[in-house]
């Protein structure tokens, strides 16, 4: 099937609304002799004469006449799609976005986040998600605008990625602990009871790859998914956490913590969104909210 050529619909919605050649060729800056080629080809594709000569003028078909409205309608549509994007207004916004955040992200930095929003777009929701995994399925099928953490192997290409700010990892431990006092060695830190975040259930990490030029091994007493959960039962016990600074702050508020005593690779924490989104005002307003959120907060 051809693809029919869309620049006859302004021609014909001039001619249209003109009803007559002269004027329409003149609208369009097109001389008489090109228009009467055009309205032929128009007769050809619609099989219809659309303005037939009555007396000195023309006068439209029915047809014509039944395509008139809706033919000035796409018009109009069409250069609506193609028109500029307008001024974002953001007292006028109104607009919900779902933010697939990395654990602590909420807790630290949403505050900020909701209560920036609110001062100049109060039409805003902000919509919060956990995490699971780094599949980028859902910034591909539009059920998530915005994502934040570290880049995995499965991100997908297309995908758009820009740091934020990078995150140690430090240990945490309740309020008294043997360990809140004191020069925290290798060796001490080692021999205490530990508690291992992972999300597959694994109980070696790159902690345990840092202890091993010591020739040294944390006793794992428990595994966890998340490090709040990790930071609860610290707080609860004589059990050592070892969680990521930034994303922690506020969910370590009354304990204890301290620089590991080994070298452990700091992270990098980024946001993600989709290529689609790139141009769209009011995500890049989003976009420039999280990164002032996130570089303002030490």
């Amino acid at each position: 099937m051809s693809i029919p050529d869309f620049n006859l619909l302004v021609t014909l919605d001039v001619l249209l609304a003109e009803g007559n050649v002269a004027r329409a060729a003149q609208r369009l800056r097109l001389s008489p002799s090109a228009m009467s080629r055009a309205l032929a080809r128009l007769r050809e594709t619609t099989g219809d004469p659309l303005l037939v000569r009555a007396g000195r003028g023309l006068v439209p078909t029915p047809r014509a006449i039944e395509l008139r409205e809706l033919v000035s309608q796409l018009v109009q549509d069409g250069a609506a799609v193609l028109r500029p994007a307008e001024k974002l207004d953001l007292a006028q916004l109104v607009r919900t976005f779902t933010l697939r955040t990395s654990e602590g992200f909420v807790e630290n930095f949403g505050p900020d986040l909701i209560a920036r929003a609110g001062e100049v777009a109060p039409g805003v929701r902000l919509r919060f998600m956990q995490k699971p995994n780094k599949d980028s399925t859902p910034l591909r099928d539009g059920t998530v605008d915005l994502e934040t953490g570290v880049v995995g192997k499965t991100t997908s290409p297309e995908v758009r990625v820009q740091a934020l700010f990078r995150d140690r990892f430090i240990g945490v431990v309740r309020a008294g602990h043997a360990l809140s006092q004191g020069e925290i060695t290798a060796s001490r830190y080692a021999n205490g009871r530990h508690i291992c975040v992972s999300r597959r259930g694994l109980d070696k990490g790159p902690i345990d790859e840092a202890l091993q030029p010591f020739g040294l091994e944390r006793e794992i007493v428990t595994i966890v998914g998340d490090f709040s959960s990790a930071l609860a039962l610290a707080r609860a016990s004589d059990l050592i956490a070892s969680v990521p600074e930034r994303h922690t702050g506020i969910l370590r508020a009354g304990m204890h913590s301290f620089p590991l005593p080994v070298d452990v690779p700091e992270v990098t924490i980024s946001m993600l969104w989709h290529p689609r989104l790139e141009a769209d005002a009011a995500h890049r307003w989003l976009r420039g909210l999280v990164r002032d959120i996130c570089t303002a907060i030490r």
